[in-house]
């Protein structure tokens, strides 16, 4: 099959568009940056995300591939005169977090485009955020329709591989309730466990919670406090799926408090071995191989 050529376009410099941008250049490509302002693109320039980078979109107009890499809301909403600099010859892909959206905004706007969400990050976001290796080992999604060009598939499982990423492929309803689960779901549950602590009536209480607080707890909240744009647009864009799982994860903790408020401390210790047997189950399955499968 033929190989694309080494010439690659990314919309954004965020985390992860830099992140792309920096392990690409490693890999040999030359990578070319679009971002929208002027002191972005100076920033993106000291750290050396890209090969070249400009605020005008006519820098992709000779790129075999484009990755966007936009806030969601700007994503869902592109400019025209994007749209009018993307190659047409060329493949486009997007790093969004939901994809039913995206795909009904860019499925009739580039014959070449594939969706995708490559699923890693860090709590850090903005053009200082992009690091070397962070698709290495993490899932790359991809949800293509029947009218998806298979070989702009193929393009594009080429780049998550060449990051070290593992390919996954599924349908975009099917991704989108997954990420509410795993993803969009704990931010929420993490806001509100951080905000429990923000709450808390005294004082006393509250700064010494503060100072007796571990690992644990700063990993269970890691995600609440992650970029507050993002956590928005994930409910804005995937709002049932969302709903729905709150709503289990409601029920189940009103049961947890039920079994402590009749003292159940039998029930309640099943309950923890289970979900500890859980836990154990998930971790081994996360290391099965799942690429190629319809989920």
């Amino acid at each position: 099959m033929k190989e694309p050529q080494k010439s690659v376009g990314i919309v954004g410099l965020g985390l992860i568009g830099g992140s792309i941008g920096l392990d690409l250049q490693a890999n040999g490509w030359l990578v070319k940056g679009l971002t929208h302002r002027a002191s972005t693109a100076e920033k993106a320039k000291s750290r050396k995300l890209a090969t070249v980078i400009s605020t005008d979109p006519k820098v992709l107009s000779d790129c075999s591939l484009v990755i966007l890499a936009q806030p969601l809301a700007t994503l869902l909403k592109p400019e025209d005169a994007l749209i009018q600099a993307l190659p047409p010859e060329g493949v486009i892909t997007d790093v969004g977090s939901v994809k039913v959206p995206v795909l009904k905004v860019w499925r009739d706007l580039h014959p070449n485009f594939v969706a995708s969400h490559p699923m890693a990050g860090t709590n850090n976001a903005g053009v200082e955020a992009g690091q070397k290796g962070l698709f290495k080992g993490r899932p790359w999604v991809t949800t293509p329709e029947k009218s998806t060009n298979q070989e702009s598939l193929e393009v594009v499982c080429q780049l998550a591989n060449s990051l070290g990423s593992e390919w996954i492929i599924t349908k975009a309803e099917k991704h989108d309730q997954a990420a509410a689960l795993i993803s969009h779901l704990p931010v929420l549950v993490s806001a509100a466990l951080l905000r429990t602590l923000e709450e808390v009536a005294d004082a006393e209480v509250r700064e010494l919670a503060e100072r007796l607080a571990s690992s644990g707890f700063a990993d269970t909240t890691r995600v609440g406090g992650g970029n507050p744009v993002l956590g928005t647009s994930m409910a804005m864009n995937n709002t049932k799926a969302i709903l729905e799982y709150l709503n289990e994860y409601k029920f189940n903790l009103r049961a947890i408090e039920e079994e402590i408020s009749k003292e159940q401390w039998g029930v309640l210790e099943n309950e923890l071995k289970q979900t500890q047997r859980s836990r154990k189950s998930f971790l081994k399955r996360q290391k099965n191989d799942f690429q190629g499968k319809d989920n």
